[in-house]
């Protein structure tokens, strides 16, 4: 009899293409979720019964609740290497296997300089107005040369971001809790304090991973530190910023603006105030959402399911 899989949160209706599932065929019967399931109820009632569940990254968290509620679940993938909505300890206590996959290249950087040209050159913008039959150039923005980058976290995905705006020819500096004046020097970027990092650069962007510590990280007083005219960009995840305090500089005009890819809320609900503000470019969390990125997801998602039905478990993070 097939072991009952299902696959979650898959919004564009591709994850059985971009991988090779005859590894497994025959072996599980799967069922593919292509609309957010909901609240912690909704998926404790739609997941009854299967014994492998795969998330896409953080899109439905699997807290010690939701887990300690489905007694037949036996493997729950995460897409990527590590997914903080998933307590691992209650899936340990409930002899439940958590298992990783691989993924490709650092996309998310795309997606921050992406953000940062639509603020200042308001691409996607004149576009629309172009295709609606709108009337010859209305905008004017800075270019990116000669600006400040401030990389709030200098990690993989942050010195990628860091090299591809040296190549724009901004000029780059960079702070985090555990930076050191030396790490930044291998990166070839200046080193500041967190003050100066908020007071100097034209644009902020966040490459922290969310914890304790950096929940909250940026919140009323770093952003009151910021130019009027300075941007902050957010590809890592929402609650870093505070984001009532984000909102109200927004709303007064004390920022330039800022790029989310990342809310507290996701999906963002559709009464937010983000959606309503002309100084804010929002995109729905699209930053590892790359062709190449669900193809190294979802062939690790396929090896992690037989390695599991051979016994020999691969990428395990319980």
């Amino acid at each position: 009899m097939a072991v009952r899989c299902a696959i979650l949160d898959d919004y564009q209706n591709v994850v059985l293409k971009v991988a090779d599932w005859s590894k497994v065929k025959g072996d599980v019967d799967i069922k593919v979720f292509n609309e957010h399931l909901g609240g912690a109820s909704e998926v404790i009632k739609a997941l009854q019964g299967f014994q492998i569940v795969v998330a896409m990254r953080e899109r439905t968290p699997f807290p010690k609740a939701v887990i300690d509620a489905l007694p037949d679940l036996k493997l729950l993938i995460t897409t990527g290497a590590r997914n903080a909505s998933i307590d691992t300890e209650a899936a340990k206590a409930r002899g439940v296997t958590v298992c990783g996959t691989g993924s490709f290249g650092s996309p998310t950087s795309a997606i921050t300089i992406g953000l940062m040209l639509e603020l200042t050159r308001h691409i996607g913008y004149e576009n629309a107005r172009l295709h609606a039959g709108d009337k010859w150039q209305v905008t004017i923005g800075p270019d990116l040369e000669g600006l400040t980058l401030g990389v709030l976290g200098l990690g993989k995905l942050g010195t990628r971001t860091a090299q591809i705006a040296k190549a724009f020819g901004m000029k780059v500096i960079a702070w985090s809790q555990n930076l050191t004046a030396e790490k930044c020097a291998e990166a070839g970027v200046g080193y500041v304090s967190k003050d100066d990092l908020f007071r100097q650069s034209d644009f902020i962007t966040i490459h922290v991973v969310l914890s304790a510590r950096s929940r909250g990280l940026v919140g009323a007083r770093e952003i009151a530190l910021m130019k009027p005219s300075a941007f902050l960009i957010n590809t890592s995840r929402g609650p870093i910023v505070d984001e009532a305090a984000l909102i109200a500089a927004l709303r007064d005009k004390k920022i330039g603006g800022a790029g989310l890819d990342v809310f507290d809320v996701e999906p963002l609900p559709l009464d937010h105030p983000f959606r309503k503000m002309t100084n804010v470019v929002i995109t729905p969390h699209i930053g590892y959402v790359s062709e190449q990125n669900y193809r190294a997801y979802f062939a690790g998602v396929v090896e992690d399911i037989r390695g599991f039905l051979d016994g020999k478990p691969v990428r395990v993070l319980t």
